[in-house]
């Protein structure tokens, strides 16, 4: 037989070629799972940052939250007011803890130097209500209701006073043109949006005041030859000569009567208005009765130019109710606040002479 012919064994040490693929979907695979866990890190290390507080620097800042806002509208609010980096991570960090419809409307304070967590926290709490309530008492001069708006946060005090005095087309009709709104804005409590301005809270206000002009109340002020003007200004007069409700008949039918009579009204308060004066500042001594300007009524007769302050329903209404006589029939012309035995003492009369005899007993 034929010796077979030896075969070479070199093949056997030759890398075959599916080897070589192996190898290099490995060098692939593992090339792509680098990058992948390098890019998860980076990814990572990228919204951790976007997290972090937009600034070191603490700024207060009041944010406020619209009804039907989700959490991508806030989260838009939040980085255009520049108290978080990047909004769609927030929106998408929101839904990541539940949190993304927890949000309701309201004001919130919130400070670019809290980190996205705290901010959602905050924002999850629930916020402060969006209007502020403020309340005018009955006899408020516009200068203490500018006041009252301003400390309430809507606006100047000097803001206030220049619209109330100078109203231009919010000026209603029956106001004269020359009259600024004193004795119009109407005392009351009034629920604010916080961003109304100076404009929509006077007309809120005149339009309060336009429900005490019922069809009765017209009505009346044609029988008694009234202008709304004189209607509000003597009723000003009585509101600030008052100490309460139960006197306003009395003070109003002195008043009526002695307007009925030609007798000047001789009211302090309306002196004390025209000189720019509270109550307590009011100097007979010093002549302050005598200094003539177009509120006192001292120096003239009638109703003064207007209002003296704003006055509530139980004033506005003791004109067209008034007691103006006693049980046998004759005018009150006089009244007095005194104190007898530490009490106070409100005393109606019908003549100079009782009126005086009053004030020694109970004023001096």
């Amino acid at each position: 037989m034929p010796t077979p012919t030896p075969r070479s064994n070199a093949h056997i040490n030759q890398p075959s070629k599916p080897k070589r693929r192996r190898r290099r979907g490995r060098q692939f695979f593992g090339g792509v799972l680098f990058g992948l866990i390098f890019g998860l890190l980076g990814l990572y290390f990228y919204v951790t940052n976007q997290l972090k507080p937009v600034s070191e620097t603490s700024v207060p800042t009041e944010f406020e939250v619209l009804p039907g806002w989700g959490g991508k509208r806030v989260a838009a609010e939040l980085e255009r007011q520049n108290l978080i980096n990047d909004d769609l991570i927030f929106s998408y960090f929101l839904r990541y803890e539940g949190l993304d419809r927890s949000i309701g409307e309201g004001l919130y304070d919130l400070d670019p130097a809290m980190d996205a967590a705290t901010l959602a926290e905050t924002l999850a709490a629930g916020g402060r209500p969006r209007t502020r309530f403020v309340i005018l008492p009955e006899g408020f001069r516009l200068v203490d209701i500018a006041a009252e708006f301003a400390e309430a946060g809507f606006g100047t005090e000097a803001d206030f006073l220049e619209l109330m005095q100078n109203p231009g087309e919010l000026r209603p009709t029956y106001i004269p043109e020359d009259a600024g709104l004193e004795g119009y804005l109407f005392p009351a409590g009034y629920e604010i949006p916080i961003n109304n301005n100076a404009v929509d809270i006077i007309k809120r206000m005149l339009t309060r005041f336009e429900e005490e002009l019922t069809e009765p109340t017209v009505n009346a002020l044609e029988e008694r030859n009234l202008s709304v003007h004189d209607w509000v200004t003597l009723a000003s007069i009585v509101q600030a000569e008052a100490a309460d409700a139960s006197e306003m008949p009395i003070i109003a039918g002195v008043f009526l009567n002695r307007l009925d009579l030609g007798m000047r009204l001789q009211s302090d308060p309306t002196v004390a208005y025209g000189l720019g004066k509270t109550m307590p500042e009011l100097d007979a001594v010093a002549g302050d009765l005598q200094t003539d300007t177009a509120w006192n009524t001292y120096v003239y007769g009638g109703l003064p130019t207007g209002p003296i302050n704003n006055p509530g329903t139980d004033a506005l209404q003791a004109i067209f109710s008034p007691t103006r006589q006693n049980a046998d029939g004759q005018d009150y012309l006089y009244f007095l606040h005194g104190v007898d035995e530490g009490q106070p003492v409100f005393r109606p009369n019908l003549n100079l002479e009782a009126h005086n005899r009053d004030v020694q007993r109970f004023l001096r």
